[in-house]
């Protein structure tokens, strides 16, 4: 199978991420700060080691501040409902995905308002079209770091800039930057960070967190055990027990630990420069053939491994399941939970055909993408 679903998850994971799962599994086995036996303290090691892992990946922030969560949508969840109240008012982009956009829609019902800030049909935010929408409530900017659909960055050191200067909160959703490009919550003006061990990190799925920048409180979504102050019926105050109630899924992160091993052992710069290189090779491929709709920015320098494409008069679930069934390609086609995205790029409601790339695909492998989709296009016309 050639995999090119990197989007959606990661694949293959690197062997050292299945040996930590495995001997998690097999060797360690207790529930982190839940007993005093062996096999619990070194799990309760485990989880903070990671914790400290994340922190300085994302340019040594406090270890205390990163919640792990078991998605990047849980920890959106958390951001948007723990933090947001009647008479709210959020921006969001139009290329948001409905991990941010649901949420924000059910909070209407208790009081908060919501507004869009248009993209261009391919995608790219100006910083510019902020400021008309900003409210005297807007109380916080939710910006998606690269889109799940075209794979164009955002602006966030622009916005920041804009957040900062006006008190706004600024939430980013980095499901498909982290572990692509160095991100610095600090430099960036980042508030809330949420992101997925289970893309761009490499690591096992039900693997997530959120950074919450010192000085910001959130009310937790759910109580329960933490293994700290067990003599009270009050959830701790203290920081990351106050919002990891229940067992974590330690062996996730166990694997975790080392897919963020892996990333800082390729290297952010030559992550990039690999993906883009297995771009250029697809789009050069495509733009020979007739029928080829490519979306996004022209500019794919600021893009991550992700491109959209459609095949004119073909469903894009038709081509992807031929290229699944007949070539053993697997991609994603449809509205890849954004519909926002694909209304502002002209693709809704059919959607389209998305190829990710990732850092253990290869160049022969985008060749034979090529000349697949060559023959679906040629069978079409034929």
């Amino acid at each position: 199978m050639i995999y090119l679903d990197n989007a959606a998850t990661s694949f293959p994971k690197p062997k050292r991420v299945i040996h930590a799962v495995t001997r998690y599994l097999n060797e360690i086995g207790g529930n982190p700060g839940r007993a005093a036996h062996a096999g619990a303290r070194e799990a309760s090691g485990l989880i903070e080691r990671t914790r400290r892992s994340l922190a300085s990946l994302l340019g040594n922030v406090d270890p205390s501040r990163i919640l792990f969560t078991p998605s990047t949508t849980v920890a959106l969840n958390l951001a948007i409902k723990g933090l947001l109240k009647s008479g709210d008012h959020v921006l969001a982009t139009s290329m948001e995905h409905n991990s941010v956009l649901r949420p924000l829609n059910e909070l209407v019902k208790l009081g908060v308002s919501y507004s869009l800030i248009p993209c261009s049909s391919s995608g790219e935010l100006d910083p510019s079209d902020i400021l008309p929408l900003i409210q005297p409530h807007t109380r916080m900017i939710a910006l998606v770091h690269a889109s799940n659909v075209t794979g164009n960055f955002m602006p966030v050191s622009e916005v920041g800039k804009v957040t900062r200067e006006r008190g706004i909160i600024l939430l980013v959703d980095a499901a498909q930057s982290i572990g692509k490009v160095a991100i610095n919550p600090k430099k960036l003006h980042i508030d809330l960070l949420a992101g997925p061990g289970h893309k761009g990190l490499l690591g096992p799925m039900g693997t997530a967190f959120l950074y919450v920048t010192p000085g910001l409180d959130l009310q937790p979504l759910w109580q329960g055990g933490t293994g700290t102050h067990s003599e009270s019926l009050e959830q701790p105050k203290t920081w990351p027990d106050r919002f990891e109630s229940g067992t974590c899924n330690a062996p996730g992160i166990a694997g975790l630990a080392e897919g963020i091993a892996e990333v800082q052992h390729f290297g952010f710069k030559a992550i990039a420069a690999h993906e883009r290189r297995l771009v250029e090779i697809f789009l050069d491929g495509l733009r020979q053939l007739p029928d080829i709709i490519i979306y996004g920015p022209s500019d794919r320098n600021s893009c991550t491994g992700t491109v959209a494409f459609n095949v004119q008069e073909l469903d894009c679930a038709e081509v992807a399941h031929i290229l699944d069934t007949a070539y053993s390609i697997a991609v994603r086609s449809g509205l890849h939970c954004a519909p926002a995205a694909h209304q502002t790029i002209g693709t809704f409601p059919h959607g389209a055909v998305r190829l990710s790339v990732g850092p253990y695909n290869t160049e022969e492998e985008i060749h034979a993408v090529v000349k697949a989709v060559s023959e679906i296009v040629g069978f079409r016309r034929g």
